[in-house]
């Protein structure tokens, strides 16, 4: 980690990792889900929490790669819980799939972290004809989320258990545009940026993690919802970005993460003893931090989630 780093309020800085972070706490009981997981940030997650003790399911689209991370994991860790399951979440039928036969599992859902993300990318659309970033950044994780709810319901009320809820979301999610979401604009290709766009998915993120808060709270549920900057961390999503490459290379070396770094805020949000009861808050180096004006926007959140079930609920 560069020269910027100092230990916030928990304990905890941009340095830490996330095996520092989760550091004697016992998992074992516990079943979390982690999207993206065949990879990056995602796959570290999914380790340190099978090192501690977790039953971890493995949500991926690409299932050869999962496997490959499954059997890394295996290696360091024989005795881990990993299961792989395949989920493309620009695929609002394949979210669908996966929450149908997870629900039927039988298996309890204590954490899910909605970690999995789409880079900036030209515009396209997915299978669902919905502009992709937004499409798997966002609604794949909202309609995951809507369809897990009462299995995680019932495992706090069963096991007596708080709930977890992690959106993976970015520092840029103040940085799109003028407007936050284009409502009226998803799939227009006037005025469409890529960056503007990625950063409306992340602020997406945010806004969903609120929501669910404030929903939570009213049905007096014990599941919590947060959201979380990673850090800058070089990744497919940036090395795949010729722009975003060239960031990471110029600022990299004072502010860039690696990837056990990167997996800190995450692990620390889903795990750690200081986070319980904490809900609807925005998360930095393992600490709570200040989100954009538009992300605390509570009516925007309540629109979102509006306009996210025009597009999720089944016609």
């Amino acid at each position: 980690m560069g020269i910027f780093s100092r230990e916030g309020a928990s304990g905890f800085s941009a340095s830490s990792t996330a095996e520092q972070v989760t550091q004697g706490i016992e998992g074992t009981g516990l079943t979390a889900i982690v999207t993206g997981a065949s990879s990056g940030i995602g796959a570290e997650t999914a380790r340190v929490l099978a090192l501690r003790g977790l039953h971890v399911v493995m949500a991926v689209r690409n299932m050869d790669s999962g496997a490959t991370v499954k059997e890394t994991i295996l290696k360091e860790i024989p005795n881990a819980k990993i299961d792989v399951r395949q989920l493309d979440l620009s695929s609002l039928a394949s979210v669908r799939t996966f929450a149908s036969d997870y629900n039927s599992s039988g298996l309890p859902l204590n954490i899910l972290i909605n970690n999995a993300g789409a880079g900036a990318t030209p515009f396209k659309l997915s299978q669902d004809s919905i502009e992709l970033v937004f499409a798997t950044n966002h609604l794949g994780h909202f309609l995951l989320t809507n369809l897990l709810l009462e299995t995680m319901k019932s495992t706090s009320r069963e096991s007596n258990r708080e709930g977890r809820i992690v959106n993976v979301s970015s520092l840029l999610h103040q940085y799109g545009y003028r407007e936050g979401i284009r409502f009226d604009k998803i799939n227009d290709t006037a005025g469409y940026n890529r960056y503007f766009a990625y950063a409306q998915s992340k602020l997406a993120n945010v806004l969903h993690a609120n929501e669910l808060t404030r929903r939570m709270k009213e049905e007096g549920v014990e599941i919590t919802a947060n959201s979380l900057h990673p850090g800058a961390i070089g990744t497919k999503i940036t090395r795949n970005d010729c722009f975003f490459q060239c960031l990471f290379n110029v600022f990299g070396i004072f502010t860039g993460k690696t990837i056990p770094q990167g997996a800190a805020t995450t692990c620390f949000v889903a795990l750690h003893p200081q986070v319980k009861g904490v809900s609807g808050e925005y998360f930095v180096d393992c600490n709570i931090a200040k989100s954009s004006s538009q992300a605390k926007d509570a009516d925007l959140a309540a629109k979102l989630w509006d306009f996210s079930l025009t597009f999720t609920n089944p016609k």
